[in-house]
């Protein structure tokens, strides 16, 4: 029986779809890495929402698939796992709307000061309302850094429900191709810096891709801006950024993601008065879970199965892919409903 380790947990539907398809689930004793090395040998597929090192990976003779619980994979050793002829799937589309939602929450919360305001409440503290500023974000301009399914879902949100201006900037975005209604093309960062009030990343992390927000860049924002990352925390340099807020240069910055995760001890950014902090949950409505625990074992069965999955980071891994030790005889679900 192919066995499946999930590393972290996931919605049940995940592990329910690949049981019915005749899998053994197994869950580490935690949801650390060393956790992980006491199962990992056993596994024919890997189930990931964290990082999956090369030494890791080695501990697994028989593993055939790796899936990631969402798009990033800058936590997987991908390379690696292409030499070995392991195929690494993933899910772009299932948690875009979930996350798109998180983003446009952080920049109301972090405009109107929500979690402070909670906090001066629960305190009974009434001068919040007369010492704090907070500011609208009615008619003023969003720029999105990245321009894929999440920042096309978001232009349509603040657009239709604030009033919002729109300008993009996304390198890899055809010159050709249709914006969003209400968006407007930037030529470069620096052009989107000097016009948005509040900056939204949706960039993937790579060594290019590395601090795309770094002192100068936030530099050159505009006074009064805010900063939102639901993407990736490397995309943005947090010493820069802790000093930017402590200068009042930025109004504020609603971050989802870290540069470290978990968050460490002491992290600059948590002490500072005018951020939102969230543990990278961005993807985590319930709704997203299903859906992307659902595509993640539809896509470990159909390797398992011999069919080609539909979304592999390396599609060309396939043709040289490590035969599965048995295959699976059980047809494959067609599109469960997530």
């Amino acid at each position: 029986m192919p066995t499946c380790v999930i590393a972290q947990p996931v919605h049940p539907s995940g592990p329910q779809l690949m049981r019915d398809a005749g899998m053994e689930v197994i869950e580490p004793p935690g949801t650390t890495l060393d956790a992980l090395r006491q199962v990992i040998a056993r596994a024919d597929a890997v189930l990931v929402r964290d990082s999956l090192p090369a030494d890791l990976i080695d501990m697994a003779p028989h593993l055939c698939v790796i899936a990631n619980h969402g798009t990033g994979t800058d936590k997987i050793a991908v390379a690696h796992a292409a030499e070995l002829g392991i195929p690494v799937v993933y899910t772009p589309s299932a948690n875009v709307q979930a996350v798109a939602e998180h983003a446009l929450m952080l920049m109301l919360a972090t405009a109107r000061q929500a979690v402070q305001a909670d906090a001066a409440t629960r305190k009974g503290d009434w001068r919040f309302k007369y010492e704090q500023p907070m500011v609208s974000l009615c008619g003023k301009t969003l720029g999105i850094v990245g321009l894929g399914r999440t920042g096309r879902i978001l232009c349509g949100m603040v657009t239709q429900a604030l009033g919002m201006r729109v300008v993009v900037w996304s390198p890899s975005l055809p010159a050709g191709e249709a914006l969003p209604p209400g968006a407007h093309r930037a030529a470069s960062l620096d052009e989107l810096l000097a016009v948005a009030d509040v900056v939204s990343l949706h960039r993937p992390l790579r060594p290019d891709t590395r601090h795309t927000l770094d002192a100068g860049a936030l530099r050159r924002m505009k006074r009064g801006a805010i900063v939102i990352n639901t993407s990736r925390g490397g995309l943005i340099d947090e010493t820069a950024l802790a000093d930017a807020l402590r200068q009042g240069h930025l109004f504020g910055a609603g971050l989802d993601v870290f540069e470290t995760e978990p968050l460490p001890a002491g992290a600059i950014v948590a002490g500072l008065p005018n951020v939102v902090l969230t543990p990278h949950v961005a993807g985590s409505a319930q709704e997203a879970l299903r859906a992307t625990a659902t595509q993640c074992a539809e896509q470990i069965i159909a390797v398992l199965s011999g069919q080609p999955p539909p979304h592999m980071v390396r599609p060309e891994v396939w043709e040289r892919r490590r035969p599965p030790r048995q295959v699976l005889r059980r047809a494959l679900r067609s599109n469960p409903n997530p």
